[in-house]
Order: structure tokens, then C-alpha cells, then sequence
């Protein structure tokens, strides 16, 4: 199974994202976590201090000269198949797996942000990130969950074509809603059309219409355990509410036709 998570700064998509990792490994499924949105906190999300946090690999300069630049010719479709492997870290399960099930592996691969800062070339970068996300999601034989941005920019059209859902974030608020739906409108063009619209924060109201947001919708409530927390812990994992999240989570795959 491999989703696709995108929605507005703050509505919580890196938040579900990790829960949906955590909760698929507990149910037995090996999953890879591909950080590819700019604030970089899926570990942190997962419960990683931000020291143990993996170096993104649009830092490793070295990689991209290496694959992009191999025996002095530009390289936009170089071999990454070794590259998941070597630079992705286990993450631990944030509570016991389901009864009688063997958990699976659960695995963190960061790939930062593009920028111009520190010089160098941001196409080259560009290239490289491309070449592992599509990798990922074209061959893995696991579950891969890909934590975007807010657009899908870094999914291309073939890459895209081999997503199974796409699960879109928002918070009762209009602007939330707006960028939701050009989320919706977007992944629609790149031949998207498995979306789910993910409510957090609800607490009641019906959504505008709009004419890409999916047509269906599924929420999440303010959670005391996340509010008392999120001062001095950046994990979401191990909250009280863990059970209902659970639920949540089974109700989004059951709703995108998948497992």
C-alpha cells in the first residue's frame, strides 16, 4: 500500500502520518516513513529526539555528485535502488503490535527540503529526491507512506500513477479547506482520483463546497492527550486516545478501498 499525506502547514498531516505508520507496523505490515515535507518533523512526530534525526538527503552532497554527476555526465534518472537501505532508520514501535500479529518493521527516510542556501545546484538535489521517491513508490513490495508538502509537487505524473490514496489534511477553518481542495485539484490532474478528506481538529460544522475536495470525510477530535503534551513532547505516539485514533485510522484505508 503506498499513501500519499498532504494538507495546509499545522493542520496535523504529519501527525496522522506517523500514526498511520505505527499502527500499520503494529498490524504486521513493514512500512517505510519518507519525510518529503520542508518543516522535516516526521521523526520528531515519531517520537526521534531532534539529534538521532538522520541527515536529509538533500544535505548529502556527496550523493548527489556521486549519482547525479557518475563519470562526468548529467544523470536525471540515476540508480538509487541501495539508497532506502543505507539511509533509513528503524523506528520503534510506540506500543504493543495487535494480539497473534508478528509487527512489522517500521523505517524513517528523510529527504528535505530544495533550496538555494549553501550554493550548489537545486535541479541536481531535485533529481536525486525525485529518483528515491519514485523508487520507493514504483518497487517497494512495503507499505510507503509519503509525508508531502502542502501541493503534491514532488509526486510526477508517473510516480503519481502508482500512489493507492492520497489522504488530504485539513482543520475546520475556510482558508484549510481552500488549500484542500487545490490539493484535491492537483493530484486530480496527475491521475489521483483515490483521495480521502481528513478532518482533524473537528468539532462539527459541514465543510464548504467545494469542487475538489472528496466528496466524503472523515474526523478527528480535538485530543486532551495531544494538547497536554505538545508544549513539551513532540511526539504524537502513546497518547491516551490511542484506541480511537486506531479506529480513525482503519476507517480511512477501509474508505480509500485498501487492505
Amino acid at each position: 500500500m503506498k499513501l500519499a499525506f498532504a494538507g495546509k502547514g499545522g493542520v496535523g498531516k504529519t501527525s496522522v502520518t506517523a500514526w498511520m505508520a505505527d499502527w500499520l507496523a503494529r498490524n504486521g505490515h513493514n512500512v517505510w516513513m519518507i519525510d518529503a515535507d520542508t518543516a522535516l518533523s516526521l521523526g520528531q512526530a515519531s517520537g526521534l529526539a531532534p539529534d538521532e534525526l538522520p541527515e536529509p538527503l538533500v544535505a548529502r552532497q556527496d550523493l548527489v555528485r556521486k549519482r547525479i554527476h557518475e563519470g562526468g555526465f548529467l544523470n536525471l534518472t540515476p540508480n538509487v535502488d541501495d539508497l532506502p537501505e543505507s539511509l533509513a532508520m528503524d523506528i520503534p514501535l510506540a506500543a504493543e503490535p495487535i494480539p497473534g500479529i508478528t509487527p512489522g518493521r517500521k523505517r524513517l527516510l528523510v529527504m528535505g527540503a530544495l533550496t538555494n542556501a549553501g550554493g550548489g545546484c537545486a535541479c541536481d538535489a531535485n533529481a536525486l529526491l525525485k529518483a528515491v521517491l519514485a523508487h520507493m513508490v514504483m518497487e517497494s513490495n512495503d507499505c510507503v507512506l509519503v509525508d508531502l508538502e502542502a501541493g503534491v509537487e514532488h509526486l510526477g505524473r508517473g510516480t503519481a500513477a502508482h500512489v493507492d490514496g492520497l489522504v488530504i489534511v485539513t482543520e475546520p477553518s475556510i482558508r484549510s479547506f481552500q488549500t484542500a481542495n487545490e490539493v484535491g485539484r492537483m493530484a486530480s490532474e496527475l491521475g489521483l482520483a483515490n483521495q480521502a478528506l481528513v478532518i482533524n481538529r473537528y468539532t462539527g460544522g459541514t465543510p464548504p463546497e467545494l469542487p475538489h475536495l472528496p466528496a466524503w470525510s472523515i474526523t478527528i477530535p480535538a485530543l486532551a492527550g495531544l494538547l497536554d503534551r505538545q508544549m513539551s513532547d513532540a511526539s504524537v505516539l502513546g497518547l491516551p486516545e490511542s484506541g480511537e485514533i486506531d479506529a480513525i485510522l482503519g476507517k480511512v484505508v477501509n474508505c480509500l478501498g485498501l487492505l
